[in-house]
C-alpha cells in the first residue's frame, strides 16, 4: 500500500547549548550542525527507513538539492516535489545537553502550496491509500478535504499545534497522532485519559496515539485503549523522535500488524533515534529495530 506524505522539507541548524537560552540572554554554542529535517521530510525518511512505499509532496527553495538528495538516498520518491523561487523552509534548534531541544521554523517554501499542485499529487493515489500531514504546510483544510472526497484514508499530525487546525475537518481524519502538548492544546485538559476520552467523543471514527515522552504511548480507537511502555535510554537529542515514531507505526499499520505491535516497534524506532544527534540523521533503520526488538523485547 503506498503513503503520500504531504508535508515540509527543512534545512536545520542545530546549535548545541549547556541550556536553552532564556529572553534577553545570550549564550555560546559549543557546535554548529546543518541537517535536512522538517516534519514531513523526517517522516517519509522513517517510513522508507521502516519499508512503507512512501512519496513525498510538497516545495523546496532555490538550495533545495540536499533536501531532494536526502530523499533520494533514503528510497523517499521524490516525483511531487516542486522547486520554486527563494528559500527552503528552516529552523534553528537548541539542543540543551540533556537532549531537550527548543525549535523556531521559518515556513519559506512550505507555504507556498497551491491546490492545483494538490490535486496533481493526491490523484496518483488510489482509493484506500493513506495521505499523511502535518501542519508546517498551508493549505491543510483543503489536502485533507479533497482526500476525503477521493476515498483516501488520512493520518495526521497537528503539530506545531494552531487554533486554525480545528477547522481543518479533523473527523475526516482516520489517524491522530498527537504528543502530550498537542493533546492538551486540542482539548483543554493535562490528563492523558481525559485527553483520551476528549478525543474519542469529539472523533468517534478517529483512531487515536497519543505519545507520553518516558512514560510511553497510547493507542485509543472503538473502545480499544493501550499503553505500550518507552523504552529507558541515554537521550542526545530528541529532535525528529516523535516523526521517527509517526513513521514507523503508519508503516507496521499499512503493513497490515496489529495496533499494539505498531506501537511497540514505533517506540523501538524512536530510542534509538533520541539516542543520537539530528532529526532525519538520527533515524535507524528497519534492521535496527528489529534487532532492538528481537534482544528486548515489550514485556
Amino acid at each position: 500500500m503506498r503513503i503520500l506524505n504531504y508535508g515540509s522539507l527543512n534545512l536545520d541548524y542545530t546549535y548545541h547549548v549547556q541550556h536553552i537560552v532564556a529572553p534577553g540572554e545570550t549564550v555560546a554554542s559549543s557546535g554548529l550542525e546543518v541537517f535536512c529535517g522538517g516534519k514531513g521530510l523526517n517522516q517519509s525518511i522513517a517510513l522508507a527507513k521502516a519499508g512503507a512505499s512512501v512519496f513525498h509532496g510538497g516545495m523546496t527553495g532555490e538550495d533545495g538539492d540536499p533536501l531532494l538528495e536526502a530523499c533520494r538516498r533514503s528510497g523517499v520518491d521524490s516525483r511531487f516535489i516542486r522547486r520554486i523561487e527563494g528559500r527552503s523552509g528552516s529552523a534553528v534548534i537548541q539542543v540543551e545537553r540533556g537532549g531537550q531541544n527548543s525549535i523556531v521554523l521559518y515556513g519559506g517554501a512550505n507555504q507556498a502550496n497551491k491546490p492545483e499542485f494538490v490535486d496533481e499529487a493526491l490523484a496518483f493515489f488510489e482509493e484506500g491509500e493513506w495521505l499523511l500531514l502535518q501542519n508546517e504546510v498551508n493549505g491543510l483544510d483543503y489536502m485533507i478535504e479533497k482526500a476525503h472526497s477521493n476515498g483516501l484514508k488520512i493520518a495526521l499530525n497537528p503539530s506545531p499545534f494552531q487554533e486554525d487546525i480545528l477547522k481543518c475537518g479533523i473527523e475526516k481524519v482516520s489517524l491522530l497522532f498527537l504528543n502530550e502538548v498537542e493533546g492538551e492544546q486540542l482539548t483543554k485538559k493535562t490528563e492523558p485519559e481525559q485527553m483520551i476520552k476528549i478525543l474519542n467523543r469529539e472523533y468517534p471514527e478517529t483512531a487515536v496515539v497519543l505519545t507520553l515522552g518516558g512514560a510511553g504511548a497510547v493507542y485509543a480507537a472503538g473502545g480499544e485503549v493501550f499503553l505500550c511502555p518507552a523504552r529507558k535510554v541515554e537521550a542526545l537529542d530528541t529532535t525528529g523522535a516523535g516523526d521517527t515514531f509517526t513513521g514507523y507505526f503508519l508503516s507496521a499499520l499499512t503493513d497490515g500488524k496489529t495496533p499494539r505491535r505498531c506501537l511497540e516497534e514505533a517506540a523501538a524506532a524512536a530510542a534509538i533515534a533520541v539516542s543520537r544527534l539530528g532529526a532525519s540523521a538520527s533515524i535507524p533503520e528497519r534492521s535496527e529495530v528489529e534487532k532492538l526488538l528481537n534482544d528486548s523485547p515489550v514485556r
